[in-house]
């Protein structure tokens, strides 16, 4: 079992180019990727989509990456010096035609229009896609091994909840041949208060026979006992599991509820609440599972 909460982290570095990938994994009932890159490097968006699904199956996915060149500057700096040349002559000009100092400075020519120019030096794709691949790979290793950690301690925690309701639908089991016997004690002592005489005893048993077919759980019981034994085969499988422990557990609750509304009765209607509450508590865990 794995749970789809998760972070991982890989940087890679190969011919001058460093790339950083950082994810950050939640649940979701699909694999669901962000990815917003600059423009740049919107080339390795196919790359990183195609790593990271090849780890991760299910859930949302933030992906941040980063490329950098940490030897040498990536950048190249020209200047025109006759252009300069040109913006210091007419300063010049300027200052003694209108007699005001000339205050400009070297750092101030520099900003002038077409005096400096920066030009981003190309950027060796290959050499990128391939450090790409590396770090995603690296970052999707360490989430993968965070939700599998993550999964043990969910396992543990949905086989407790899982092991109560078990607990619970057999004391509902123990409990509902009493409800029978309880109503037909019930419904002698009333006609006994009530000195009806001559009350036909197939009459009476024919009355207590509506009353258990109205309320006869066992068919709900053994279908939750059946569902409680897949979820357990599930606790232990592999792969993409948390869909099918949804449904499960959606079969878990209408079980539930049928048996609650079938069964009048203060003892399971008691059980029942409890019961259900540890199915919710399941579900909520059961969201996280990939």
């Amino acid at each position: 079992m794995r749970s789809m909460t998760g972070y991982g982290s890989g940087k890679v570095e190969k011919n001058g180019w460093e790339v950083t990938v950082d994810l950050k994994t939640v649940n979701h009932r699909f694999l669901d990727l962000s990815l917003r890159l600059p423009r740049n490097i919107a080339f390795l968006e196919q790359t990183v989509r195609e790593e990271i699904g090849r780890q991760i199956k299910r859930g949302h996915v933030d992906v941040f990456l980063t490329v950098t060149r940490p030897t040498g500057s990536a950048s190249q700096v020209d200047c025109d010096p006759e252009l300069a040349l040109l913006y210091s002559q007419a300063a010049a000009q300027i200052s003694a035609k209108a007699d005001v100092p000339n205050d400009l400075t070297t750092s101030r020519l520099m900003k002038m229009e077409g005096v400096v120019t920066l030009t981003e030096a190309e950027m060796d794709e290959d050499a990128v896609i391939a450090a790409c691949k590396e770090a995603t790979d690296a970052a999707a290793a360490q989430v993968t091994q965070m939700r599998d950690r993550e999964g043990v301690h969910l396992k543990g925690d949905l086989k407790t909840h899982l092991d109560a309701a078990a607990v619970l639908r057999d004391k509902i089991c123990e409990r509902a041949p009493m409800v029978v016997d309880e109503y037909r004690e019930k419904l002698e002592n009333r006609l006994k208060q009530l000195k009806a005489d001559g009350v036909e005893p197939q009459r009476l048993a024919q009355e207590v026979a509506i009353i258990a077919d109205r309320c006869a759980i066992d068919e709900e019981l053994s279908r939750l006992e059946s569902h409680i034994r897949q979820m357990n085969r599930y606790l232990e499988a592999t792969g993409e599991i948390g869909k099918k422990m949804d449904f499960l557990i959606q079969e878990m609750n209408r079980e539930a509820n049928t048996i609650g509304s079938k069964a009048s009765d203060a003892v399971i209607a008691q059980h029942v609440v409890d019961l259900k509450s540890e199915i919710e508590k399941m579900r909520e865990q059961i969201q996280n599972v990939e």
